[in-house]
């Protein structure tokens, strides 16, 4: 069973998940640099196939990062997707959140995310996308402040007490 990290560009999915999937010693993918990997830079994705397209190649790499194990970051429409969103039970769901000041501060000068080019791009996209990630998630996580390494340190020990959980 994975630990899948959704939520909203910018929001530390791929950061966090990295340093949790360290923590956890498990494998780490993301599968946004898993497409790039194999198809470009995901603004020339999104230009040779469109969004739709975009998201039927994103679909297939992330039910291959799913059947991997580890934890798994998603690119933040990934699970706008009804596809996408069918794969992911039984997996545990964590939700990464951040104010849309943390967010600026973030994605300020970034050419790296096609849908978004300001605050308020950012800001609409995510309004669109809220219930979504909310009726998906198992939890929530904010990470706009503090630093990361505490996030992620909260969200390990929340992994841990539901695995023991789940094994009584």
């Amino acid at each position: 069973m994975s630990i899948v990290l959704i939520g909203p560009p910018a929001a530390g999915k791929t950061r966090g998940g990295r340093r949790l999937a360290r923590r956890l010693d498990v494998e780490f993918v993301d599968t946004d640099r898993v497409i790039v990997s194999r198809h470009g830079p995901i603004p020339d994705v999104f230009a040779s196939h469109g969004e739709s397209g975009f998201r039927a190649i994103e679909r297939e790499v992330v039910a291959e990062a799913l059947d991997g194990g580890g934890v798994v970051s998603l690119g933040g429409g990934a699970v706008m997707d009804p596809d996408t969103q069918r794969l992911l039970p039984p997996h545990t769901v964590i939700q990464l959140v951040a104010s849309p000041a943390a967010i600026e501060r973030r994605i300020r000068g970034s050419t790296k995310r096609p849908l978004i080019r300001s605050i308020d791009d950012w800001q609409r996209l995510y309004d669109a996308r809220r219930e979504t990630y909310e009726r998906l998630a198992t939890v929530t996580f904010d990470t706009s402040h503090g630093t990361m390494a505490a996030v992620v340190a909260d969200i390990e020990q929340w992994v841990r007490a539901h695995r023991e959980e789940d094994e009584r």
